[in-house]
């Protein structure tokens, strides 16, 4: 731990220059106690690191000084790949792997690329969940990834909406997916390839090493399974018309009249019910019928509530 903690000690040196004790300290969550007996044990050791006192001091490394240790370890080089998304990758145990990668990709980079690289992080962040809804709770999410990086087949006790509603089966998980701050878990089986919400695991044991089928690809299989989710989500269709605006926060192009005729794809009508009532007076349904009857209720439901309201 104590030499781990002395390569990034020297290699935030090399990236930064010259950084106070305090500083040190707080980039390594040590004391400044630490950081002194560190910085001792550098020097001892024939790296050229001095300190200076006072408000300017502080410790630097000798000017044209550069290590040599910017290889990766191999949780780092994972990590590396998760560099966009430091929430996903602690929630792999990944965390402080991946804050070493960068400190050695940076350390290994020319002076111009490092300052460019840099300012790309200062600038620029990736924050993929949405804004509604909490995180989920995905307890079994560690195991779940050491099966993946040991290629572990597992036994998998898993929530589903259909009865029954609890199930247990023999899984060999090819990979994770986070889409949209949610883990998903691709895994074959005898019943073939399947994707499971991680949220939804009760419980998950390692088996024995099992060998990846030829061919099979993480990305193209995720591309793959949601167009056959939205094939399959949008069975339906309605016939609507569409202000300029309803044609826009809809995603049909407008014909420049007032009203714009339209058949639109639909999940269901319950679905399709909620999500067209968000569009207000911008919409009128025309098809099918059982869906303006459902949107017409609701409308003089709300027009018979709102109307009895007393003045305010």
């Amino acid at each position: 731990m104590r030499a781990s903690r002395l390569v990034t000690l020297l290699l935030l040196l090399q990236n930064r220059g010259r950084m106070t004790a305090q500083q040190l300290a707080e980039e390594l969550e040590v004391s400044v106690r630490t950081v002194y007996r560190d910085t001792e044990a550098l020097a001892a050791a024939g790296i050229p690191l001095y300190g200076a006192a006072g408000h300017a001091g502080g410790y630097r490394l000798l000017d044209g000084y550069r290590t040599r240790l910017t290889g990766l370890t191999a949780d780092e080089a994972q990590a590396a790949f998760l560099a966009a998304l430091p929430d996903a990758a602690a929630d792999l145990g990944l965390g402080e792997a991946l804050a070493t990668a960068r400190l050695k990709l940076r350390a290994a980079l020319p002076t111009q690329l490092r300052e460019h690289a840099g300012r790309i992080q200062e600038r620029f962040l990736l924050d993929a969940p949405g804004w509604y809804g909490d995180a989920d709770s995905t307890p079994h999410l560690a195991p779940v990834a050491a099966a993946i990086w040991a290629r572990r087949a597992a036994v998998l006790r898993y929530r589903r909406w259909r009865a029954p509603e609890e199930i247990e089966r023999r899984v060999e998980p090819y990979g994770l997916v986070l889409k949209a701050g949610r883990w998903y878990l691709i895994a074959g089986g005898q019943s073939g390839i399947r994707t499971y919400r991680v949220d939804q695991v009760l419980g998950f044991r390692p088996l024995e090493e099992f060998v990846m089928p030829d061919g099979f690809d993480l990305a193209t299989y995720w591309t793959g399974y949601l167009a056959g989710f939205r094939a399959r989500l949008h069975t339906g269709e309605a016939q609507v018309r569409l202000t300029a605006e309803g044609a826009r926060r809809l995603g049909v192009t407008p014909t420049g009249d007032p009203w714009t005729d339209a058949r639109v794809p639909i999940e269901s009508i319950d679905h399709a019910h909620g999500e067209f009532l968000r569009l207000g007076a911008d919409i009128e349904v025309l098809a099918p019928a059982e869906l303006r009857d459902r949107i017409a209720a609701t409308v003089r439901t709300l027009a018979t509530r709102y109307g009895s309201l007393p003045d305010c």
